[in-house]
């Protein structure tokens, strides 16, 4: 007989004509079940004794939806750590990652190698991004089973696959919950597990059981969500981007030909390593008949349009879900979106972060600019409750695998095609240009001049604001913030020997000093004579004197402007160089008598112009005499060299104490003089 009878035992009763000719059963009996015995009654009633019989043996079975992938790139680690962790009876374990990373097809390949292993093992794939996506697999899993009362429109399906599930007798299993993305669609709320059954909890926790006859894998991008289901956070591991061995496996298996050439290892490091984005690659490379490696990699490095193109490109892929993207760019979105929407401050952490160099983003800096636009700085003594937020907001970032914390304490890294789709995702709602600019403030406050004290934090930063020497911005609000990030950036190429490329800064720097503050203002005269400096330094002095002669005339409009003196000591080195020697001695002796009276005879500044001012008088005294074949070699050599000690006194302001009232009419009567001498010339 062929339906079940879930109750243990059922009596039915049929009167009899005698005792001796019981009556003949008609009717039919459905179930599984054995006529166990039967008594007669008084009254000739016979009474059937029916229980159930023995329950079926179902065979093991799989709603795994995919089919093994020929393409599969083994992650031996990855599989080896599930394999482990689920090994134990009712575990649970997560893989975490960026979408696109392979976490659904390392749990396709686990699920194969667990029918191949252990066949007895039913398996069960649950897509888990919604509540809706949970239930609908949760009655596919029903109807599999063929559970009693399941086509009752009442019935509590998914109660009625976790009961089964939670039956040691009926074999293992193993689940695979795909996508669990949403904190809130699996989180336990307290006192709802004990709601009855016709009002069924919001969470679907409850409904995943923790039987010693099953396990459970989860995947998902979001670290929190994934932990709330494993148990903790020591269930999870983290599924990283691809290395290169692997990367280079997967591309030659995803094209039609084994077209690999120089360019891929280049292409590769251009996509990160992310499958996803190496899989979306080779099949346009495979749609297009004359497109290469090589040509795709040109188109992916032409201009940022072309590259939002190539990765917005979506193409079929039977190898994953029907309803998620094989777009790199709309896999990604989405986390953006929920992050906006879970926490709107984590997305604007987000959104400033990708304009930074993807390695080494000084985690202390982000810090220092969520405490500017805090609100709660605003109050006192709140500054520990702005650093929790920034906490906050840099945790959730953590949790869905866009940024990582590295090794080092004050700095985090980033994918660089994270950044550029966070970059294409802003662009969607107008945002880029605004956060651009957002960060070229950050950086004009952050980056400092070029001096050997502020080296290491120049050091640190010019990777993050090299992507602006090309970038001028398009409102003239910010004109003067990026051509103050130009001036200190050529500053320090320069003292560090890098004169071509600190040349066509600087020169970027003025023309939008120029713009910004106009010809004379302070900030362009700093501009003026970085650029003086570096032609100096490439042997351009014609050039470069013109400028030192307009930055001292510019701060002489300011008698007491304290980098007037640099303006004084750069051009008598200039001078000096030039063999200009008359009126380079009366520059010196006018910068070495301002750093006396300004800082002190005992000041290195002081003496760095005196000892200048001494080598150049010995100079002039051997050149009268004739210079020897060894000097004149020496002094070509040293005719690239710049005083550093000079060079340090752009910023004389920083080192100087306050003086005293009776300096200035000093002061006065040196500016006075200096001008004076300024308008005679030298041969």
């Amino acid at each position: 007989m062929s339906t079940r009878n879930t109750s243990p035992a059922s009596h039915l009763s049929y009167p009899s004509q005698s005792m001796q000719q019981p009556s003949d059963f008609t009717g039919g009996i459905q179930g599984d079940t054995v006529i166990a015995g039967t008594t007669t009654a008084a009254g000739g009633t016979t009474n059937f004794i029916i229980s159930n019989g023995p329950s079926r043996k179902r065979t093991p079975f799989s709603t795994v939806p995919f089919a093994p992938d020929p393409d599969f790139v083994d992650r031996p680690d990855i599989l080896a750590w599930i394999h482990d962790n689920c090994a134990r009876p009712g575990a649970r374990a997560a893989l975490v990652g960026l979408g696109g990373v392979g976490k659904s097809q390392i749990a396709i390949r686990y699920c194969y190698d667990i029918r191949d292993t252990s066949p007895q093992t039913s398996i069960f794939w649950v897509y888990a991004s919604t509540k809706a996506r949970f239930e609908e697999a949760y009655r596919d899993i029903a109807d599999r089973l063929e559970l009693p009362g399941r086509e009752n429109p009442k019935a509590d399906i998914l109660r009625l696959v976790r009961n089964w599930l939670c039956e040691e007798t009926n074999g293992q299993w193993t689940m695979v919950l795909d996508n669990v993305d949403d904190v809130e669609t699996f989180s336990s709320r307290k006192g709802e597990q004990d709601k009855p059954s016709e009002s069924p909890p919001a969470s679907l926790a409850v409904y995943l059981p923790q039987s010693p006859n099953g396990s459970i894998l989860i995947t998902s991008r979001n670290k929190d969500a994934a932990a709330g289901l494993a148990g903790g956070y020591k269930n999870i591991k983290e599924v990283q981007a691809m290395d290169e061995a692997q990367g280079l496996q997967l591309l030659r298996n995803k094209l039609l030909q084994d077209a690999l050439t120089d360019d891929t290892i280049d292409l590769l490091r251009a996509l990160d390593y992310i499958p996803l984005a190496i899989t979306q690659a080779a099949a346009y490379i495979n749609r297009r008949a004359r497109m290469t490696i090589s040509k795709y990699l040109d188109e992916f490095r032409r201009n940022n349009n072309k590259r939002e193109n190539l990765l917005n490109w979506d193409i079929d892929d039977i190898r994953r879900d029907d309803s998620a993207s094989n777009s790199v760019v709309t896999t990604w979105q989405i986390s953006f979106e929920r992050i906006r929407k879970e926490r709107p401050s984590a997305a604007d952490l987000l959104s400033l972060m990708s304009f930074f160099n993807p390695q080494g983003i000084p985690e202390s800096i982000l810090r220092r600019h969520s405490r500017t636009v805090s609100r709660t700085v605003a109050k006192p003594g709140c500054e520990d409750e702005a650093n929790n937020e920034f906490d906050e907001d840099f945790d959730t970032l953590q949790a869905y695998s866009l940024v990582s914390a590295t090794t080092e304490t004050d700095v985090c890294e980033m994918h660089a095609l994270v950044q550029f789709c966070t970059r294409i995702w802003l662009s969607s709602f107008s945002d880029a240009e605004w956060w651009k600019q957002q960060f070229v403030q950050l950086m004009a406050r952050e980056l400092p001049n070029g001096e050997f004290k502020n080296w290491a934090k120049c050091q640190q930063l010019l990777p993050h604001v090299e992507s602006l020497y090309g970038a001028e911005p398009v409102t003239e609000k910010f004109l003067k913030d990026w051509a103050k990030i130009l001036t200190n950036s050529a500053w320090y190429m320069w003292m560090t020997g890098r004169y071509k490329i600190a040349h066509d800064i600087a020169i970027k720097a003025l023309n939008a000093g120029e713009r910004a503050n106009g010809q004379d203002d302070q900030l362009t005269l700093i501009s003026v004579t970085v650029l003086a400096l570096v032609l100096q330094s490439q042997g351009k002095y014609s050039e470069a004197e013109k400028l030192n002669r307009r930055a001292l005339e510019g701060r002489e409009k300011e008698l007491d402007h304290p980098d007037t003196l640099t303006s004084v000591y750069c051009l008598a080195y200039l001078l000096h160089k030039r063999r200009r020697y008359r009126e380079a001695s009366e520059l010196y002796q006018s910068a070495s008598n301002g750093y006396k009276q300004k800082l002190g005879s005992q000041h290195p500044k002081t003496i760095a112009c005196l000892n200048y001012f001494t080598a150049m008088q010995q100079e002039a005294g051997e050149e009268r005499q004739g210079p020897s074949r060894t000097s004149v070699d020496n002094d070509k050599e040293e005719l690239r060299e710049i005083p550093t000690d000079g060079a340090s006194t752009l910023h004389d302001s920083e080192a100087m104490p306050e003086q005293t009232s009776s300096l200035k009419s000093k002061k006065d009567s040196f500016y006075t003089r200096l001008k004076g001498r300024m308008g005679r010339k030298d041969r």
